[in-house]
């Protein structure tokens, strides 16, 4: 069988690397690239078309998961591994929703992480025991009522924005897409806070999930 081309993204060398070198000897992958940004993992999945990509989720420039929803949008057929400490619900749903096909924290032997590159390569979902029990916990709970999912009066533009951010676009994403400045998105953004009565960001995430955003 042929290897599983890989390229891996994520902005410490050291992960990269040991990665690469885990890789190498294992003769079902080939690491055919990496990256350190989401500009250069759009760009070289363009041009490489490896079979998995392995994500890091907070990168300079363009996060993870805004990279994984452009790289699937040119290329729906490369299959994507998300691989980072971050294990709030936020981040694991915006993943998902951007069409990453697994999630796996970065303190996951090394078993577990190949075992979820093999399982994404041959086209499964996969992730890790503690995003899983954290996932089966948010399925089986009892679904809110449609009212209470409903959000407080928000502007057009309020909401537009609450949009971009349940889609996992960060201020300066949304100040590029809308025209705005960062200083102006993040008044919007603090606006948006109070009006659903949040105190960050994953919370008002969460509650325009609820709502049908995103």
């Amino acid at each position: 069988m042929e290897p599983i081309r890989v390229l891996v993204v994520d902005d410490h060398p050291l992960f990269r690397h040991g990665l690469g070198a885990l890789l190498g000897t294992t003769p079902d992958f080939a690491v055919v690239g990496e990256a350190s940004t989401g500009e250069e993992a759009i760009a070289l999945a363009g041009s490489l078309r490896p079979d998995v990509i392995v994500m890091d989720i907070q990168m300079p420039g363009v996060s993870g998961i805004e990279a994984t929803r452009r790289i699937l949008h040119d290329g729906p057929g490369i299959r994507i591994l998300v691989v980072t400490m971050f294990e709030d619900d936020a981040s694991v749903f915006m993943a998902m929703r951007a069409g990453a096909r697994g999630y796996v924290l970065k303190d996951a032997d090394k078993g577990e992480i190949l075992r979820a590159m093999r399982a994404v390569g041959s086209g499964e979902a996969i992730f890790s025991p503690p995003i899983a029990t954290r996932l089966i916990d948010f399925l089986s709970a009892p679904r809110p009522s449609v009212a209470s999912q409903t959000l407080p009066v928000l502007t057009a533009r309020e909401r537009e924005i609450l949009e971009l951010m349940a889609q996992g676009a960060n201020n300066g994403e949304i100040a590029d897409r809308l025209v705005l400045s960062p200083s102006t998105v993040r008044n919007y953004v603090s606006t948006i806070f109070s009006k659903l009565q949040v105190a960050d960001r994953a919370h008002a995430i969460i509650r325009a999930r609820d709502a049908g955003l995103g």
